[in-house]
């Protein structure tokens, strides 16, 4: 998911999705339906109140990940009781491919798995959190840290990348030297020319040609 830093704050323009557990309402005397159902549309109501833009209401199921796809949502949040657990496996398997904030609002007062569901990528783990006035502060604290977070992993990825390139041009460079006899700065400047005739980073010019060196032996 590409970050909008400046303009990705709760707004109108925040396209967001719940996926809702099933709402059929089979049994007219069934209290514990009758109450999930209730609460799932004051949070619904919650939202569109607080101006966020609801674009869709999902279950969870094995279709979620081509729905949410298809939509592109900047936050998801996922509504749950006692399957709070299901529920969220389905939404990080769907969005397991390009990441996004992801707010679990539940009446399950059974926190055990607070931490696992931290660890897959829950931005804000919410009890009892469904009153209008504490959406809006807790999806921007959601969003703020996923963006954190993110930026983060970002820049653990960026630093391993270099030391990876690193590790490649100080191969190749010590393979230019053992096999032409060149000095260090003259076989650097070699890799260095290749990767400007070539429009390339220097890093992949030495990683082709430890490659070609692995092949021929």
């Amino acid at each position: 998911m590409k970050l909008k830093h400046s303009q990705n704050t709760p707004s109108t323009a925040l396209k967001i999705v719940v996926v809702v557990p099933d709402l059929d309402i089979q049994d007219p005397s069934d209290e514990h339906a009758i109450t999930q159902a209730e609460r799932s549309r004051a949070l619904r109501i919650g939202l569109l109140e607080s101006g966020f833009n609801l674009i869709a209401s999902l279950p969870a199921d094995v279709f979620l990940a081509d729905r949410i796809k298809q939509l592109q949502p900047d936050l998801i949040i996922v509504d749950a009781e006692s399957e709070a657990r299901d529920a969220l496996e389905h939404v990080v398997f769907a969005t397991r491919d390009e990441r996004r904030p992801i707010v679990l609002f539940t009446d399950d007062k059974d926190t055990s798995h607070v931490r696992d569901a931290v660890a897959v990528g829950v931005s804000a783990y919410i009890v009892d959190g469904l009153a209008s006035k504490r959406i809006r502060p807790i999806l921007e604290v959601a969003m703020a840290r996923f963006e954190y977070e993110q930026n983060l992993r970002l820049e653990r990825d960026d630093a391993r990348s270099a030391l990876q390139e690193r590790t490649y041009i100080d191969r190749a460079k010590a393979l230019l030297m053992e096999r032409l006899g060149l000095s260090e700065k003259v076989a650097f400047n070699k890799l260095r020319k290749a990767a400007m005739d070539q429009g390339i980073k220097l890093g992949e010019v030495a990683k082709r040609m430890l490659d070609m060196a692995d092949l021929l032996g």
